[in-house]
């Protein structure tokens, strides 16, 4: 199966009077069809449940995006037998095969572009930018996926030893369980489940309770784009019912985690137990955070550092693992570096994510909003507050940029993931000891 070379999904430039009409005309198109009903897909089957998860735009906390069909334990069970048995004709099919599903949802996604983006701007609080990165970010794990599984299909090198033939393959696992994020509601949601799909498995996907919406709407692309029955099953569902379920189900053959370190925890805990009847040891991808830095010293262009750092900071209101939530900085340049991120931070424009001026959007949800605004408070206390520091959840769940200078590094505010739009100024004595505190966190 010969296919082009990959290349990055190319990013929408606003800027241009055309795309931005575009968007503008995806957004009223998606808040058309705010309110409707999305179902469970289990074993190729729309499966509807009495109780509903419920998505609220988080700009507009009293606004429905949509709403899910609500698992229980019993669609978990379903779901997991009808990924048993989709495996073993799934599994048999050439990479070839597997590899073109994915190209043709690559394919649907170009075209549904904004639509997807407009759907995120809504669901997830993201700005136009951030949004179309996402749903570009989505292609390219289709696009990359499908050409790694032709690559690993092909023969891989073994040592050859007189008198023997040896030859060495992958296969696949089996039936596992995907777990992604709301905040990459779509990117990480694509790229660890159709990771494992093309590899030959088959998955239950269980997405964010946040973003269900998009979760839905991936479906929707992937059964248009030929996946068979039972190869990606759609369980909406509370972690603790659901997840945590089928994470220490004997049948479960591995758990694909992104999310908070607690949960990616006690997630590498259960599936290490291991049940009656389970025949193997199941494997766990967990990706669970960070306390990510940037590091400043004299060599650098300090206006290119301190947009960097608003950039990194900020971006998504911070609620991603490797938003900028330390700035680790020389004494030489220090005040000055500070200053500059200081006077742009106070020029960030907070607003409803569908205003395509707003730079800075909402964040999540009220648990988050109240998380951030604790840390905030613990951040009055630890350091200088010199930019933001104010919340408003009366609308939405709005905070404003917020800088924090002369942190310790074993701050609390330095140490520990807050996942909202704070940044902590650390100062260092030179290069070797910004190092030093970079990687002066349980994070690495």
């Amino acid at each position: 199966m010969a296919v082009p070379e990959f290349r990055n999904e190319p990013l929408t430039d606003f800027s241009q009077p055309a795309a931005h009409q575009a968007m503008t005309e995806a957004l009223a198109q998606v808040r058309a069809q705010f309110g409707r009903h999305y179902p469970l897909w289990i074993g190729g089957r729309a499966v509807d449940t009495p109780e509903r998860i419920v998505s609220y735009n988080p700009g507009r906390k009293t606004e429905v995006v949509g709403t899910v069909a609500r698992a229980t334990r019993e669609h978990a069970e379903q779901a997991l037998a009808a990924a048993w048995e989709a495996f073993g004709p799934w599994s048999r099919l050439p990479a070839s095969a597997r590899a073109a599903v994915l190209f043709r949802a690559a394919a649907i996604m170009r075209r549904r572009k904004l639509e997807l983006a407009a759907w995120e701007v809504y669901e997830a609080g993201k700005t136009w930018p951030e949004a179309d990165a996402d749903v570009a970010e989505a292609i390219d794990f289709l696009e990359y996926y499908g050409r790694q599984a032709l690559r690993l299909a092909e023969p891989q090198p073994v040592t050859p030893l007189a008198g023997e033939f040896n030859e060495t393959f992958y296969i696949p696992l089996g039936a596992g369980l995907v777990i992604p994020p709301w905040n990459f509601p779509l990117a990480i949601l694509t790229g660890t489940t159709v990771g494992p799909v093309v590899a030959g498995n088959t998955v239950i996907l269980k997405p964010a309770s946040n973003t269900p919406v998009i979760g839905a709407k991936f479906m929707e692309i992937m059964i248009e784009a030929g996946i068979p029955a039972g190869v990606i099953n759609f369980l909406p569902g509370p972690g603790p019912e659901v997840g945590d379920y089928l994470v220490a189900h004997p049948r479960t053959r591995f758990v694909n985690f992104t999310g908070s370190m607690e949960v990616g925890l006690r997630i590498y805990e259960q599936a290490a137990r291991r049940q009656p009847g389970q025949i193997w040891l199941k494997r766990v991808v967990a990706e669970m955070g960070g306390k990510d830095a940037i590091v400043v010293d004299e060599s650098a262009d300090l206006e290119e550092a301190a947009n960097g750092i608003v950039v990194s900071a900020f971006g998504f209101q911070g609620q991603k693992c490797s938003a900028c939530s330390r700035a680790i900085v020389v004494d030489g340049v220090y005040d000055e570096v500070l200053q500059r991120v200081v006077e742009k931070t106070r020029q960030l424009r907070v607003g409803q994510a569908d205003d395509p001026a707003t730079q800075v959007g909402p964040v999540i949800d009220q648990a988050a909003f109240q998380k951030i605004m604790r840390y905030i408070e613990i951040g009055r206390g630890e350091g200088r507050l010199v930019a933001g520091g104010q919340g408003d959840d009366r609308e939405g769940y709005f905070i404003q940029p917020t800088v924090f200078a002369d942190v310790d590094g074993r701050a609390t505010i330095a140490q520990e993931e807050i996942f909202g739009p704070v940044v902590a100024f650390i100062r260092a004595r030179d290069f070797d000891h910004a190092l030093a505190l970079a990687n002066d966190t349980m994070y690495g």
